[in-house]
């Protein structure tokens, strides 16, 4: 029988042997450890220098952003002379104070005199006391100094292409908090109003670096926990960002949890260590894997990231940075080809959003933008740079007529309708060109003339293209012109009249009334019409200052007249006001005129107020006893049948249907319809636009009340209309009979 007993010799040898091998996979094994230890810990600190550099970068890019959204509207003549004037505080709060807030997101804006004292102050979302300036005078006052100086000795090398005027920036402490602060001057845009560096005045915008801020950099780049404090107090594997001002100052710091992807390789494959011992072959392999795989998850991060710096997230499309600098690389090579920027903006979209809801208009964007990609081939860039706003770069174009063919392609695509929740969406969109070398080489100017191309092509009918032409640039600042000179016009006591046209009673044929329409009388382009001026006023935001004077001077001169009705035009902006009907009140109280007395011409387009203000007005006035009147009944989207729903107490037909009769067959049987469907609902009617006899006597036979044209009066002033309604009483004025 054979000893199986290993030998102690054997098992000597056994040991000796099997220790170095022990020893070697120990070592081994340590030396994986402490490499997967170290890689951890590199991965680590080079996810935190990313985001460290990102952080920076997105702080400095707010920094340029903020003075660059100022010069939206402080390089700008009208600003000059608003804030010299001392009734301009409206104008101020819209587009030097609430604009900034609403659409570039600052939080307060300061308007600073020449004395460096404040003249305007908004936060909030609203216009505050100036001396709200006070508590930050003391950070931002050095800021003006140095601006006024940098003014009064001027860069000699300039501002470079992107900056249109001297700024000074900074980044302080505003009431405890981090803030970026831009101090820009307001100055002239052409160059035609000269003022000293003592005259000239500042405008100040504050942009808090705390809540909503990091809010933003929580959301778009992925910070985890961020958070800011002035002490740099670190939680367990948190990290600090030192916030510091120009002059290397701290002033607190940005903290959060970075992300760790080597840390979270080590604790998931911590169990996996035990096994290296026995497995370790297949152990190094799913490390290497999982490294491998955590390495490829950073990757993706940081590209996200990356993407969403650059893209709009909504439709994925570039977004306005990515389009400025692949524009500047565009027109970088014009010498040799010729580039194109077209500039698209959808006609009713707003509609959408207010009546359906931002999901339902957010789903109109995706698949606006899904056609549009359909039709543009892979050289044309594309980008969102708005709400509803669209850019195309189109390299190496030739010939215009592409150009053409491929906006022509664009609005075609756009009028078939889109099928969002079973909803049949009806919009158009409306397209500006502006091509390089031609119009110009910088990617600023070339996107300024687009704009003004699109501009032109909305105020010509939407769903149209304009190519930029000098003409467009020359009628834009016939129009700014215009505008100021409304204006001016409105501080006058003699361009700005209400002239007065007779109504009649068809049966009667007496005068029963007057409406009161809005003139200009211009210094030296004579009279201009209102349908010129009015939608100037409606777009500057001056048509409600206008309504109320016509209203007022109306009421006030005819309150002795021998008139049973005094007509006056309102605008949809005016009834868009909920505190419109609460207005015309006190003014009528004020005046002492009887509401039953005064009577409200609105347009058909003020039916379609999706919030309902128009509607609460237009029943608040009626149960004052105020009549309306629906004016230019027939052109707009009204049909017979809406005659049913609409609560107005006149209908007013409109001219085109008076001056149709005897060349059109269809007039005198549509206006016959509207009369007598308006009776039946118990409503009056007045004809509009009577210039014969034959169509005085047509109207009358057929039940129409009241008639208003040039055969019976012309629009005429305060004077002439009192004297004729003497004439009227004292000799029983009638209306011209026709010749039998």
């Amino acid at each position: 029988m054979t000893d199986t007993k290993l030998s102690p010799t054997y098992r000597t040898s056994l040991l000796k042997s099997a220790m170095p091998i022990l020893g070697i996979a120990m070592a081994v094994c340590f030396a994986i450890f402490v490499l997967l230890a170290w890689s951890s810990r590199m991965t680590d600190q080079i996810a935190v220098e990313r985001q460290e550099r990102l952080l920076a970068l997105v702080l400095s890019q707010a920094q340029f952003s903020i003075a660059h959204d100022q010069e939206s509207s402080t390089v700008w003549d009208e600003a000059v002379r608003q804030v010299k004037s001392p009734d301009s505080a409206e104008w101020l709060n819209n587009n030097l104070g609430g604009w900034m807030t609403t659409y570039f997101g600052h939080d307060a804006v300061y308007i600073l005199d020449p004395k460096d004292d404040g003249l305007f102050a908004f936060a909030g979302g609203k216009m505050i006391d100036r001396s709200a300036y006070d508590g930050v005078k003391p950070s931002v006052a050095p800021l003006a100094s140095k601006l006024r100086e940098s003014l009064r000795h001027p860069d000699p090398n300039g501002f470079g292409e992107r900056v249109l005027s001297a700024g000074a920036s900074e980044i302080l402490t505003l009431d405890s908090r981090p803030a970026i602060v831009s101090v820009k001057p307001i100055v002239s845009d052409s160059g035609n109003i000269l003022q000293t560096v003592d005259e000239t005045y500042l405008h100040v915008s504050v942009r808090y670096l705390d809540k909503s801020f990091i809010a933003d950099l929580e959301r778009d780049y992925l910070f985890d926990g961020l958070r800011y404090s002035s002490q740099d107090a670190l939680q367990a594997g948190e990290y600090s960002y030192p916030l510091r001002s120009t002059a290397g100052n701290t002033i607190g710091y940005f903290i959060w949890q970075p992300y760790r992807p080597g840390s979270t390789v080590m604790r998931q494959i911590g169990p996996a260590l035990v096994g290296i011992l026995l497995f370790m072959l297949g152990t190094m392999a799913i490390l290497l894997a999982v490294l491998r795989l955590r390495s490829a998850k950073l990757r993706a991060s940081e590209e996200r990231m990356k993407f969403l710096a650059l893209h709009d997230s909504l439709t994925g499309l570039p977004n306005r940075a990515h389009f400025n600098d692949r524009l500047d690389g565009a027109l970088s090579n014009v010498k040799n080809a010729s580039v194109a920027v077209l500039y698209l903006d959808l006609d009713r979209f707003k509609q959408v959003n207010d009546t359906l809801g931002h999901p339902v208009g957010d789903e109109l964007i995706r698949q606006f933008t899904t056609r549009l990609k359909d039709i543009i081939d892979q050289n044309t860039f594309m980008a969102r740079v708005g709400g509803d706003e669209f850019t195309i770069i189109v390299p190496n174009f030739a010939p215009l007529s592409a150009l053409e063919a491929l906006c022509e392609q664009i609005i075609t695509i756009v009028r078939h309708p889109f099928d969002i929740d079973g909803n049949h969406i009806f919009i158009g969109v409306s397209i500006g060109v502006a091509t390089a070398p031609q119009d110009g080489t910088g990617g600023d100017e070339l996107v300024r003339k687009a704009d003004i191309a699109l501009y032109h092509a909305k105020t010509t009918g939407r769903s149209r293209f304009a190519v930029f032409g000098k003409e467009m640039d020359a009628m834009l600042q016939q129009r700014r012109a215009l505008e100021r000179e409304l204006r001016e016009a409105m501080q006058s006591e003699t361009q700005i009249q209400v002239h007065y046209q007779p109504l009649y009673s068809a049966e009667e044929q007496q005068i029963t009334g007057v409406e009161a329409l809005l003139r200009w009388q211009h210094p030296e382009h004579g009279w201009i019409s209102p349908e010129v001026f009015i939608p100037i006023a409606e777009e500057a935001g001056l048509i409600e200052a206008l309504g109320e004077r016509v209203l007022r001077q109306a009421c006030t001169e005819s309150r002795s007249w021998p008139i049973e009705t005094l007509a006056v035009n309102v605008s949809a902006v005016e009834l868009r006001n909920p505190a419109y009907a609460m207005k015309v009140a006190k003014l009528l109280l004020a005046i002492g005129t009887d509401p039953r007395r005064l009577e409200l011409e609105i347009t058909e387009s003020t039916l379609t107020d999706s919030a309902g203000h128009c509607e609460h007005n237009i029943r608040a006035l009626r149960a004052l006893g105020v009549t309306i009147a629906l004016d230019d009944f027939g052109t707009g989207f009204s049909s017979l049948g809406r005659l049913q729903q609409l609560e107005v107490d006149r209908i007013k037909i409109d001219r085109s249907f008076v001056q149709g009769f005897g060349r059109s067959a269809n007039d005198e049987d549509i206006v016959r319809a509207i009369v007598n469907l308006a009776h039946a609902k118990g409503l009056r009617t007045t004809a509009e636009g009577v210039e014969t006899t034959e169509q005085s006597d047509y109207l009358r036979q057929i039940g129409c009340d009241d008639l208003q044209g040039f055969l019976l009066s012309r629009p005429v002033p305060v004077k002439e209309i009192e004297r004729l309604l003497r004439v009227s009483a004292s000799l029983d004025l009638h209306i011209p009979a026709s010749r039998s």
